[in-house]
């Protein structure tokens, strides 16, 4: 007993003497304003996540905004540097300046973590907009396939325009792989970046496909609202569903508040919203960062693990937060 008691205040002792790692994490944007990798995510709940996250770990972090700006990032990358961060964790915007940034802290012998962009030679953690298109498209073509059977079946991709920097095109691809199976090429209809024309867009087409099944792949949880929106004020409440991408805060909510994905809401016309968890990042990538800083092997890539949240496991992955 005696022993055993000993051994577990020598692990804790162990536990109490691990090094504090100090983290820069220099964040894309602070600005409430922009959403961030074409979800409704902003830097704020990235930053917030890297907090929350830092509670369990012996992290030391210091916070810096590259605001889209390249004087700030460089400005950033240099006072950590002064400060001799252990690792330096780059969400960047542009390759330019990922490569420049990337430059100095391999100069200063100080190791860099990329967020969804890469920085040369630095590992990276990334969403994968591909493999999150294909899981929204799949969960469309297996309601097709399990309720329509037989009907005719049009597929429509709706959202803003494709943008390199969020790799819409990605997403958009692994829709178009996902719904293989029930059409050939989708209808694309592009709402130049502004969520609410999904509405008077959707309806035009239902308008024009009359006893017709529609599939809708939403490219963010805003056009995915729009799209509810114009399919219940056309009356085509059985004839149509949607599967979205993002799953932030507009979709999902506590047991106050409630909103579309929810487990008393299992009819809703949104089949679900692929989560690409914005708002757990630091969770992911401070372990990344510890292993750096010790010099563990770190995989040159990770991905987001994106899964399809719908109303029947939406306070599983998202727990309430007044049920905690």
């Amino acid at each position: 007993m005696l022993a055993g008691a000993t051994a577990a205040l020598t692990a804790r002792a162990r536990a109490d003497e691990t090094p504090t790692v100090t983290v820069g994490f220099a964040n894309i944007t602070e600005d409430a304003s922009v959403r961030l990798e074409g979800t409704g995510f902003t830097g704020a709940d990235v930053r917030e996540s890297f907090s929350l996250a830092a509670r369990r770990r012996p992290v030391e972090l210091v916070f810096y905004d590259n605001a889209l700006d390249r004087t700030k990032a460089v400005a950033n990358a240099q006072d950590a540097i002064r400060r001799h961060v252990d690792v330096y964790v780059q969400y960047g915007w542009d390759s330019a300046i990922d490569a420049d940034i990337g430059r100095l802290l391999t100069a200063a012998k100080i190791p860099v973590l990329a967020i969804n962009r890469p920085v040369p030679g630095a590992p990276l953690y990334t969403a994968d907009n591909a493999a999150a298109g294909r899981i929204a498209g799949e969960a469309l073509a297996r309601h097709a396939a399990d309720n329509w059977q037989g009907r005719p079946v049009d597929v429509v991709i709706i959202g803003p325009p494709a943008d390199a920097m969020n790799r819409i095109d990605e997403r958009i691809g692994g829709i178009s792989d996902g719904v293989a199976p029930v059409t050939g090429t989708p209808t694309r209809i592009d709402t130049g970046g502004n969520a609410q024309k999904a509405d008077a867009l959707l309806r035009a087409f239902l308008g024009a496909h009359a006893n017709r099944k529609v599939l809708v792949a939403a490219l963010d949880d805003a056009t995915a609202l729009a799209a509810k929106s114009a399919i219940e004020g056309s009356g085509r409440h059985a004839d149509a569903v949607i599967a979205s991408h993002g799953c932030d805060h507009s979709v999902h909510g506590n047991s106050s508040d409630k909103k579309e994905l929810d487990p008393i809401n299992r009819g809703s016309l949104l089949l679900g919203s692929v989560g690409f968890f914005l708002d757990r990042y630091g969770y992911d990538v401070l372990p990344l960062a510890a292993d750096l800083a010790a010099g563990r092997p770190v995989a040159p890539r990770t991905a987001t693990q994106h899964r399809l949240v719908t109303p029947a496991n939406a306070f599983v992955i998202y727990p309430p937060i007044d049920m905690n």
